[in-house]
């Protein structure tokens, strides 16, 4: 069946009342998260997960993914309206998002946020229905070899553009794998670190791994850096009043920003490791080069929002391509909804959308009708999200640290989940402490035992012999890849050191050297 058939079929599956029902729901979570500074997409759908636990595979992709998107652009709020990003990929908002709040400007630069969230995740999902079948098409032909270069190639990526330092970026991965042999050997049988627990045999699950690191590893960052003590100043919104809406000249000079920000949000995202946050600063850095009056950047220019809003927006469908296809997360976020696809007996992979392909294109055509409801939500709530945000952490913090306990436990009523759910919290403190990288781990534990099964895989077929890399065409082109990959840092390095500085498109400068590292 061609490509509009199966989308037909996809939104027919999303319009179920169980599944509207589900994408409201999830967009609403999505939203609440988000404007909780210190959690994000990741915290949240790792919190959220457990949730999910006994629903239909189909509904419970529906809603998760629906907090995904919906997360991105909670974020916004808090960025524009009290300087905290809800998560990293809407560090750019804050350029020139709060300058406008600070201007009495809040509700147009909600408003036109909003606006953009829907333009980019409409034309992202359009490309998704386009790339998904046309990547699992190339992807079929791979065998275990091509799988475990691409494995290799991901994680690589997200090593090289996530994290200040590369080293402590592979640390973080060898991290994961390590926590990815604990449980039986595929081959031969043996226990492996289980220290004779029986409720290690299985391994270690990645729901309580994802919980700690993302949510109370989140927490415990934050008061850390005394978020319970912050007292911001914060602008209000109203609906009411012509001051709420956009004028003719914001659309008239952001419109290209939204296109612009759109395309290139899509295809970094499809690049594992890269996400939103990279496509959002590349976004800001390109409006501020194209425009005609870069000193209004930083001040309160437009367009330095649109554009940054419209990538990370757009990066949410593009990282949806490599984890249907290929089975990689490209971030942290995917990889927890990896993480759901297991739970659920589903693979994601070159054969899903043959043999599931009622529950991959449900996916991507309740994607459609998310961004429908995420624009009436934004644009007509944006007072009441706003609220949530007045909201203290230190009377978060609390609930949070709650609902990640509960959580983990209701997955498999294991006390021994939640003990390696605590341990993962404070290691994701000490992480982030010290430059690791949380992300790393949690796709290295997801990856893991797919590594090391083609790996194993490979070497039988080829009798031990490392040859049967540069034996086929496809290995090659992936070989190099991961070449490239790994002299893209000295290359970098060289270039920074013949060079000026690279400048960074925030106002404060620091921000995107932190992120490119």
């Amino acid at each position: 069946m061609d490509i509009l058939g199966n989308l037909i079929d996809g939104l027919g599956h999303a319009l179920s009342p169980v599944n509207l029902l589900l994408l409201g729901a999830g967009v609403l979570m999505g939203m609440v998260v988000g404007v909780m500074p210190g959690l994000g997409p990741s915290a949240g759908l790792a919190i959220l997960l457990p949730l999910t636990f006994g629903m239909d595979p189909g509904g419970a992709i529906v809603m998760l993914a629906a907090v995904y998107y919906g997360a991105m652009y909670g974020g916004t709020i808090t960025s524009v309206l009290i300087n905290t990003p809800g998560e990293s990929a809407t560090v750019a908002s804050t350029f020139d998002g709060y300058p406008l709040a600070k201007q009495g400007r809040a509700g147009p630069a909600l408003v036109m946020a909003a606006l953009a969230s829907f333009v980019a995740g409409t034309v992202g999902t359009l490309l998704l229905s386009v790339a998904a079948p046309a990547t699992a098409a190339v992807a079929s032909s791979f065998g275990p070899p091509e799988l475990f270069l691409v494995v290799m190639a991901g994680l690589l990526a997200l090593i090289v553009i996530v994290g200040k330092n590369k080293l402590l970026g592979a640390v973080s991965a060898l991290l994961g794998f390590c926590l990815a042999t604990v449980g039986i050997d595929v081959g031969g049988g043996e226990q492996r670190y289980t220290f004779g627990s029986t409720e290690l045999i299985n391994g270690i699950d990645f729901v309580p791994v994802a919980i700690g690191l993302f949510g109370v590893g989140e927490v415990l960052w934050t008061l850390y850096h005394g978020g319970h003590l912050e007292r911001l100043r914060y602008f209000d919104v109203r609906a009411r009043g012509g001051g709420f809406w956009p004028t003719a000249q914001d659309w008239v000079e952001s419109r290209w920003a939204m296109v612009r920000g759109s395309l290139l949000g899509f295809f970094v995202g499809c690049a594992p490791g890269a996400g939103a946050t990279v496509a959002s600063l590349m976004s800001y850095s390109v409006e501020r080069s194209v425009s005609r009056k870069p000193e209004r950047f930083g001040k309160g220019a437009m367009p330095g929002l649109v554009g940054p809003e419209a990538a990370n927006n757009a990066a949410t469908s593009g990282a949806m391509v490599p984890l249907l296809t290929l089975g990689l997360p490209g971030s942290s976020a995917t990889a927890v909804l990896l993480a759901g696809f297991l739970m659920w007996g589903l693979q994601p992979g070159p054969l899903l959308m043959e043999q599931n392909p009622e529950f991959a294109w449900g996916l991507i055509g309740s994607m459609y009708l998310g961004n429908v409801v995420l624009l009436a939500l934004n644009v007509f709530c944006i007072p009441v999200f706003a609220r949530v945000a007045r909201v203290p952490f230190h009377v978060l913090a609390p609930v949070i640290i709650v609902m990640c306990v509960l959580g983990t436990f209701a997955v498999n009523s294991s006390i021994v989940e939640v003990g390696v759910m605590l341990v993962c919290g404070v290691l994701g403190f000490f992480m982030r402490r010290f430059g690791l990288v949380p992300a790393a781990v949690v796709i290295a534990l997801v990856l893991g035992p797919l590594a090391e099964e083609t790996l194993r895989q490979t070497l039988i077929i080829s009798g031990g012999s490392f040859g049967i890399f540069v034996q086929r065409p496809t290995s090659i082109v992936l070989l190099c890849v991961v070449g490239g990959l790994l002299v893209l840092p000295l290359v970098v390095r060289a270039a920074r050191g013949r060079g000026k500085p690279p400048q960074s498109p925030g106002p404060d400068g620091k921000v995107e050297a932190e992120v490119r590292g």
